[in-house]
């Protein structure tokens, strides 16, 4: 006897049923702490291959490896509820061909407990997410600047700007609809170019310096925050938290030189066994280093 049961997370059936509705709302997630703090916020969470510069210093995101993302996803579905989390894949991980792809998805998948993946490219990707899809994994696209593929294209740069360039990437948008995402990332599209896909496929479109006609949003977290050295013009700056974080920093190094930290509020005493009140029991006298 088969036992129904409700999904508690959003679904990527749900967000494709956004089209055209209230605007889907996401960000980039890396660890476990901010996933449990931006997921009552957002309805899709990107592990995205970003944190190969983000959070571990690479200058592109194509020397990230899949065992690195795995970890990574983890740790984030580890700390949210409600969000979809999506995981991209990174690059070499599916290009060779549609069955590599779903051996590296499968595992993302049954290794993380993510709810989809992320393909970068249009067209030419079109047979593998048409394959993953025909199997059982939602796939999310992303056209547009593809930074996997930055080598090729020579720099992270706006891509549509004049109207002879916008052929392929609308081509690419119904490509990836066609084949079976559930939705598509646009990024660094020009506006007017992303508005018109927007109108023209009929899976959501989820904009990162795209349009505000979108029908949806997504940027790095830390980005927003103010946190990354290099901040993308699209970028909004909700917070200076790299200002604040740095002027923490700086208190508590000069409470560390100065032995003001850590005070009896952040140590624990002694426990006087005999009962007495041997100040020595409470608390060593500092005698420098």
């Amino acid at each position: 006897m088969s036992q129904s049961f409700d999904v508690k997370r959003v679904t990527a059936p749900q967000i494709a049923g956004r089209k055209g509705g209230a605007p889907i709302v996401a960000l980039t997630a890396y660890h476990a702490h901010t996933a449990q703090i931006i997921d009552p916020h957002v309805d899709l969470l990107l592990v995205g291959d970003s944190l190969g510069m983000v959070m571990h210093g690479y200058e592109t995101t194509v020397p990230v490896p899949l065992d690195l993302m795995i970890m990574h996803a983890q740790a984030v579905v580890r700390g949210s509820k409600h969000a979809l989390v999506v995981v991209d894949m990174p690059f070499g991980s599916y290009e060779e061909s549609p069955a590599v792809a779903f051996r590296n998805a499968a595992r993302i998948m049954k290794e993380t407990g993510a709810g989809a993946v992320k393909i970068e490219g249009g067209v030419h990707m079109a047979e593998t997410i048409d394959y993953l899809t025909s199997r059982g994994i939602p796939v999310m696209g992303h056209i547009g600047l593809t930074p996997q593929a930055v080598n090729q294209i020579g720099s992270f740069k706006p891509q549509g700007r004049h109207r002879s360039e916008w052929a392929p990437f609308e081509e690419d948008a119904k490509a990836v609809a066609g084949a079976g995402a559930f939705a598509v990332v646009l990024e660094a599209l020009a506006e007017l170019l992303a508005a018109r896909i927007t109108k023209q496929i009929s899976i959501p479109t989820v904009g990162i310096g795209a349009s505000a006609e979108c029908d949806g949003q997504i940027l790095v977290l830390e980005d927003m925050l103010g946190l990354s050295p290099r901040v993308p013009k699209f970028v909004k700056e909700y917070a200076q938290l790299g200002d604040a974080i740095e002027g923490a920093v700086k208190a508590y190094s000069a409470d560390v030189r100065r032995r003001a930290f850590p005070s009896d509020a952040h140590t624990y005493p002694m426990i006087d066994e005999d009962g007495g009140d041997d100040e020595d029991t409470k608390k060593t006298e500092m005698t420098g280093s």
